[in-house]
C-alpha cells in the first residue's frame, strides 16, 4: 500500500481513527503517540523496526528519534499522517526535516524540503545546507547551494560556516573552488562564442549587402555601370550596408592596393572571396570577381582555416534566418530608415 493510497482511505473512513499503539521518544524525553500502522505505510525504515522483534521490559512499543529537536520530530510524525508541511514548519524545520526525511526514506518530504530550503537560501545558512545536501543525497539542492555560493563568495567566505568548512573539510572547500573556476570558463567561453557569433552574423550581412549593392544598387553605390537610384530608401541594414558602400568605394579608387599594401583594400578582397565561397548562383553573380574566385579555387583547394570560416557564416546565416518571423523572412531587405539620411550620402558608381 503506498503512503498516499493510505492516506486517502484514513480521510474516507467513516469511524474514528484507532488508539495510537507506539511512542515516539525524542531527545528531550517528551513521548509523541503515533500510529504503527501509519508510521510503516509512510517509511520502509520505520516498518523494519516495526517489525523487528525486540526485548523489552514493559508491553509499551517505542521507537528513539533522538539528535534533532523535539518539535521537528513532532513535526516529521505528523507530516507521516497528513503528507503535508506549511511554510512556517519548513521555515523552522527544514534542515531536521531533510535529515529525517532522509535517514528514514521518506521521498515525499524529501523533495519537499529540498525545494524549500533552496528558496531560503542566505549568505549565513548556505555552507551549512550544502553540506547538509552531500549528506542527504539531495543533488538538486546542492548545486543550488554551490551557484548561490559562487555568485556571493566575497560574502560567504567571511561567515562562520566558511571558515569551518576551511578547518574541518578541506575536500569540499576544494570541490568548491573548482566550481566556482569552472563555471568562470564556461562564462568566458559562452562570452567568446557570441562574440565570434556576432562576427559571423556581421560577416554574412556584409555577403548580403555586397550582393544587394552590386545586384540593386543602393544610397550612394549602384551596379557596375550603372548609377544608384538616390530615390530609394535605405535597406534594413542600413549600418552594414553603409560600411561595405564606404569600403567599395575606397576599394575602386585606391592606389596601394596594387602592391597589396593597404589593409582596407585587403578587407575587401577577403568579403569578396568569401562572397564567391558561398555564392551559388554561378554565371547569374553580378558581383565583381566572383566567378574569378570560384574558378581559383578549382584550381587550388582552399585552407582548412577558411573552409571553417565559410562553414560558420552559412551556419550564423541559417540560424539568423530561422529565428526571423515568417513575415519577416519574406520581407527582407525592407526598406525602414530615414530617406533623407540617405540622400546626403554621395553618389559613385561600383567598379
Amino acid at each position: 500500500m503506498s503512503p498516499n493510497n493510505f492516506a486517502t482511505d484514513f480521510d474516507g473512513f467513516s469511524g474514528e481513527m484507532p488508539e495510537a499503539d507506539i511512542q515516539i521518544i525524542t531527545s528531550g524525553g517528551r513521548r509523541i503517540l503515533a500510529h504503527s500502522t501509519v508510521l510503516a505505510a509512510a517509511s520502509s525504515v520505520l516498518e523494519s523496526i516495526l517489525v523487528r522483534p525486540q526485548k523489552r521490559r514493559s508491553s509499551e512499543k517505542t521507537i528513539r528519534i533522538l539528535g534533532v529537536p523535539c518539535d521537528a520530530v513532532s513535526v516529521f510524525v505528523q507530516f507521516l499522517s497528513s503528507f503535508k508541511c506549511s511554510e512556517e514548519q519548513m521555515e523552522k524545520h527544514g534542515i531536521h526535516l531533510l535529515a529525517l526525511s532522509h535517514v528514514y526514506l521518506v521521498p515525499q518530504l524529501k523533495q519537499i524540503c529540498t525545494k524549500g530550503l533552496a528558496e531560503q537560501l542566505t549568505i549565513k545558512n548556505a555552507v551549512d545546507v550544502l553540506q547538509l545536501a552531500r549528506l542527504c543525497d539531495a543533488p538538486d539542492l546542492y548545486l543550488k547551494c554551490l551557484k548561490f555560493i559562487s555568485t556571493n563568495f566575497k560574502k560567504v567566505e567571511k561567515t562562520e560556516g566558511w571558515k569551518f568548512l576551511q578547518d574541518h573539510d578541506s575536500l569540499l572547500e576544494l570541490e568548491i573552488l573548482q566550481f566556482m573556476d569552472e563555471a568562470d570558463s564556461r562564462k568566458k567561453r559562452a562570452r567568446r562564442h557570441r562574440r565570434e557569433q556576432n562576427l559571423y552574423l556581421q560577416l554574412s550581412e556584409a555577403m548580403d549587402c555586397i550582393e544587394h549593392i552590386c545586384t540593386e544598387g543602393c544610397t550612394s553605390v549602384g551596379p557596375c555601370h550603372e548609377e544608384p537610384c538616390t530615390k530609394k530608401l535605405p535597406c534594413s541594414k542600413f549600418k552594414t550596408c553603409q560600411g561595405v558602400q564606404l569600403l567599395i568605394r575606397h576599394f575602386a579608387t585606391c592606389k596601394r592596393r596594387v602592391n597589396g599594401g593597404c589593409l582596407r583594400c585587403k578587407r575587401m578582397w577577403q568579403l569578396l572571396r568569401l562572397h564567391s565561397s558561398i555564392c551559388d548562383k554561378l554565371d547569374e553573380c553580378r558581383v565583381p570577381l566572383c566567378r574569378q574566385f570560384k574558378v581559383k579555387v578549382q584550381q587550388k583547394e582552399d585552407d582548412a582555416l577558411w573552409e571553417s570560416l565559410v562553414r560558420k557564416v552559412v551556419s550564423a546565416r541559417t540560424i539568423y534566418s530561422l529565428s526571423l518571423p515568417k513575415r519577416k523572412r519574406e520581407e527582407e531587405p525592407k526598406m525602414n530608415l530615414d530617406y533623407h539620411r540617405a540622400r546626403s550620402l554621395s553618389t559613385t558608381r561600383c567598379q
